[in-house]
């Protein structure tokens, strides 16, 4: 049973392309499974989350992330009575738009693509699902409905302007109503993204060595959960010591966000998804302490993780991979694979072609943006 508040697929605004419903699946569930089986989302098991997809089996790549975001979505909203579907498409679908090599491709793009409007890994998203993605006879993108679109390009909540280039071109289409929040169920994908990474980076830092379960010890949340461990399992092996931990972290964070939430939820008693949508602060939300303690988490993760030297040389090095790369596509153009060519052929200037290379640059995995590099850049330099 749903709570009245939250996303109705028999309500909702359709799609931009109308389409014979499905006997089986709601709309929502149709938009999960089109993004399960996008071209993109594939691409995701070779895109860094932090470390380069090839460095390590063992550590979370965009397409592990995502799956698990979408659990603890799925979990958050089931226990919140939202729309589990269209909570699950919007997990799965937030980090389509990551270029290569995670955050450093995307800022090593945007600061390319300065000239001809920057670049934004959540408008790419949308870009994706609305435009790239090209499978479907009777449409480019995937056809999803409002709702999950609204939900993808709003979750982490209202965007004003001046709005990313990509998704000022999709509104413009869908009219996504930039300026609210989103419904809860996007709202919850968002909170999730936060509970996953948090985690699993701590978990994916342990694991690479660059601290130790002492170092963090003195961590908020972390420092109760293992101190439970302890007690329940006096001697426990490390490796077990430090996986139960860890989930007590994710357990203490999805239960603070589900308990805040519904005390939210129940002082601004929404009557239906669209009094959420016309509040003016969202109703997912993680209390203040553990907020904190969260801040105080990342701060650590930054110094010690993000900012170590051995992620710091991998990201110089990567750096130069699309550095090299945007302006070779510019000026060869006709190296693009052979489905870019009539985009380069309509494009009508350097703003339309630049934008061509950037959405084929960002689609790429990191092994293959390696290879791209290794093939075209050191190749010819090493002939010259």
């Amino acid at each position: 049973m749903r709570a009245p508040y939250a996303s109705d697929p028999e309500a909702s605004r359709g799609r931009l392309v109308p389409e014979e419903e499905s006997t089986f699946r709601s709309c929502f569930q149709r938009d999960r499974d089109r993004i399960i089986h996008a071209s993109a989302f594939r691409r995701l098991k070779h895109k860094t989350q932090v470390f380069v997809e090839h460095e390590g089996d063992n550590y979370r790549t965009r397409l592990t992330h995502s799956i698990e975001v979408a659990q603890v979505a799925r979990t958050i909203a089931g226990a919140l009575k939202l729309n589990v579907e269209l909570t699950e498409a919007v997990a799965l679908a937030h980090d389509l738009g990551h270029t290569p090599f995670g955050h450093t491709g995307e800022d090593a793009l945007h600061a390319l693509m300065a000239p001809f409007g920057g670049f934004d890994h959540n408008a790419q998203a949308i870009r994706i699902v609305t435009r790239l993605e090209r499978h479907y006879a009777d449409f480019d993108g995937l056809n999803l409905t409002w709702e999950t679109l609204e939900a993808i390009a709003k979750h982490n909540g209202p965007v004003v302007a001046p709005l990313p280039w990509a998704l000022a071109e999709a509104n413009g289409e869908y009219d996504l109503e930039l300026g609210t929040h989103a419904g809860p169920e996007a709202q919850v994908a968002a909170l999730s993204d936060d509970i996953a990474y948090n985690n699993h980076d701590l978990h994916d830092g342990l694991r690479a060595g660059l601290f130790t379960d002492a170092d963090i010890a003195h961590l908020p949340i972390v420092r109760d959960s293992y101190a439970e461990v302890d007690a329940r399992y006096p001697g426990l092996h490390w490796n077990r010591r430090r996986h139960e931990a860890m989930r007590r972290v994710f357990g203490a964070m999805v239960s603070d966000v589900i308990a805040t939430s519904e005390h939210l939820l129940a002082k601004a008693a929404p009557a239906r998804v669209e009094d959420i949508r016309a509040l003016d602060h969202p109703v997912i939300r993680f209390s203040d302490r553990l907020w904190r303690d969260l801040q105080e988490i990342r701060a650590f993760l930054f110094e010690h993780m993000y900012r170590a030297p051995p992620v710091m040389e991998k990201r110089a090095e990567v750096t130069d991979v699309v550095r090299d790369l945007f302006p070779f596509f510019l000026v060869h153009p006709g190296e693009l694979p052979e489905r870019w060519h009539n985009d380069v052929a309509a494009a009508g200037d350097e703003t339309a072609l630049a934008r061509i290379v950037s959405d084929y640059i960002a689609g790429m995995t990191d092994r293959f943006a390696l290879l791209e590099h290794d093939r075209l850049i050191l190749s010819r330099r090493c002939a010259g």
